[in-house]
């Protein structure tokens, strides 16, 4: 892949709508811990790192809208290296937590956050390196 500094890196990008670009950009800083990297006008557009993967944050207008309350239509998982205290530093800020931390017999420790604007957030801590075998799931491998 050609390297462009006008885009995120990352191979999947989540775009994101909020009502208020400046506000999303500010809160998922200060209670997920993402750092803007590209802001396009004032409030249109914003991309947001955090470790090697990205966020865009788009304005609501025409037909994209952020979800409507009671209703789930999507999850970004992102991965983190302490659950626990990242969940405390969202709950500070405001996120409704819908699942606080829960270890997996997949290895992982995850708690589900939503954010300002209701969008599904989980955050995941690998605690162990667990095949898909050891908890009911397959290992697929492409032809």
């Amino acid at each position: 892949m050609k390297p462009n500094r006008s885009i995120p890196a990352s191979t999947v990008i989540p775009v994101l709508i909020y009502p208020d670009v400046r506000a999303a950009v500010a809160w998922l800083g200060a209670a997920f811990g993402f750092v803007e990297r590209v802001r396009i006008g004032e409030d249109h557009r914003a991309q947001l790192g955090f470790g090697d993967g990205a966020v865009i944050v788009g304005d609501a207008s025409k037909d994209r809208r952020p979800p409507r309350p009671g209703e789930v239509t999507h999850s970004v998982m992102v991965r983190v290296d302490e659950v626990r205290a990242h969940c405390e530093q969202a709950r500070r800020h405001g996120a409704r937590i819908v699942m606080e931390p829960t270890d997996f017999e997949y290895g992982e420790r995850q708690y589900a956050a939503e954010d300002l604007a209701g969008h599904r957030w989980t955050f995941s801590e690998t605690l162990a390196d667990v095949a898909p075998e050891e908890w009911g799931g397959t290992s697929v491998t492409p032809d």
